[in-house]
């Protein structure tokens, strides 16, 4: 409260009103609906291709990709068919050449050697596979 000068007459203390919380409050008020107000908007902008209206070409071997696997028991597959890894690089030379791409896909299983691993991508690197 404040009180104001009077020249007499019996004035007594004039109530006057304090803003400043007011501010205070609508303020912080305005910066949080400020921080909140873009984190409302959900949008995903999504374009998605054609649907397409007759079946795709069935592949030809030479389409199919290349994959070498080792198990864990230590034999290797190329496309499911085990072969001898003596003879996978001359086999693999023999299917790049058929094919525009070198581009061999190698899985080994979690329990497989890790050296037997190394010397199979070894092999795949001397066939002049991109792995």
């Amino acid at each position: 409260m404040a009180f104001s000068p009077s020249s007499g007459g019996g004035g007594g203390p004039t109530p006057q009103m304090n803003v400043t919380p007011l501010v205070d409050v609508v303020l912080v008020l305005l910066i949080i609906f400020m921080v909140v107000a873009p984190l409302l908007v959900k949008q995903l902008h999504l374009a998605t291709p054609p649907q397409q209206t007759q079946a795709a070409p069935p592949q030809t071997p030479d389409d199919q990709q290349v994959l070498v696997r080792l198990d864990a028991d230590g034999t290797v597959r190329l496309n499911s068919a085990p072969i001898d890894p003596a003879a996978l690089e001359d086999k693999l030379r023999r299917v790049f050449a058929a094919r525009v791409d070198d581009v061999v896909f190698f899985e080994a299983a979690d329990a497989a050697n890790y050296a037997q691993a190394v010397r199979v991508m070894d092999t795949l690197r001397a066939a002049g596979a991109l792995t």
